[in-house]
């Protein structure tokens, strides 16, 4: 199939783009990297009057540093993503990086649009709750910043409010007693993610603290797994395990069975769990099924 008819604009400022989005309201999508909207154009899944590129947008790209904050720019390619500055500071980012799609989608596909997306099953959204993100978006009359735990409202929902765009994501760095783990379970490298896992703790003198497991691929939208977490911090990884069959909710389908989704779930976090217990976490996963 092809693509319908629509205009196209590519403004050359912020303010230029969002007065579009304001003047033609729903009938006016943007475009990022536009991989997976592109595939929507032709697929008449979406079928926008006006296509807004912010591709010429000064200041919406890069990677920088202060304050005790990493701001990436939402229009940062996935590829730029991965800089020494996020090895370094943000090495969650940097463990999902090679799990994201193929190498020709991580060389246009954005993280800004990525997380506007909110596909339940990629792992940038996922990464934004496992380190406690937040969202920098801008409409036409303010900039809001929103937590990652409050952005991602189901499949393909996010909290943007028409006429908004992602304009950067933040990450706090952790701190010196920081850990982390990713592992990601799929039917081949680059296929969605059958299960995954982003997560993040501290290592205290009893064991981990401050648990985060952000579990993506599993419902939804990623998933906060709280009681899983807090066995875990109490040493019964059993039980964080057994936890997930309250925390999660797997779709089914005719290939993936919703209960073979859990079952890699439960895997997926004692393998975490174990490298971030044993300080191991610098390992990379490339686990296909």
């Amino acid at each position: 199939m092809k693509a319908p008819d629509f205009a196209y604009a590519r403004p050359a400022s912020l303010d230029a783009a969002l007065a579009l989005l304001a003047e033609h309201g729903t009938d006016a999508v943007p475009l990022a990297g536009g991989q997976s909207l592109v595939t929507a154009l032709n697929m008449r899944l979406s079928t926008p009057g006006l296509l807004v590129d912010l591709n010429a947008i000064p200041g919406l790209a890069g990677v920088s540093e202060a304050d005790g904050v990493v701001r990436i720019g939402a229009m940062t390619r996935h590829r730029d993503v991965g800089t020494a500055l996020v090895r370094d500071r943000l090495p969650l980012l940097a463990a999902a990086l090679p799990h994201i799609a193929h190498p020709a989608i991580r060389n246009r596909g954005t993280i800004g649009g990525s997380v506007a997306l909110a596909d339940p099953a990629t792992e940038w959204p996922a990464c934004c709750l496992a380190a406690g993100a937040t969202i920098l978006v801008q409409g036409p009359k303010a900039e809001r910043r929103i937590a990652a735990d409050d952005f991602f409202l189901g499949l393909y929902t996010t909290a943007l409010e028409p006429g908004e765009i992602v304009t950067a994501v933040e990450f706090p760095v952790p701190g010196p007693d920081a850990v982390w783990g990713f592992e990601e379970l799929s039917r081949r490298h680059g296929d969605y993610a059958l299960v995954g896992l982003a997560a993040t703790a501290e290592r205290g003198e009893s064991g981990l603290t401050k648990l985060r497991l952000a579990f993506f691929g599993v419902a939804d939208r990623p998933v906060l797994a709280v009681k899983a977490a807090a066995a875990i911090e109490a040493g019964d990884v059993a039980g964080a395990q057994a936890a997930l069959g309250d925390e999660l909710d797997p779709p089914d389908d005719p290939v993936t069975k919703a209960a073979t989704r859990l079952h890699l779930a439960r895997v997926v976090l004692g393998r975490v769990a174990a490298r971030m217990r044993d300080g191991s976490v610098s390992e990379e996963s490339h686990h296909g099924i």
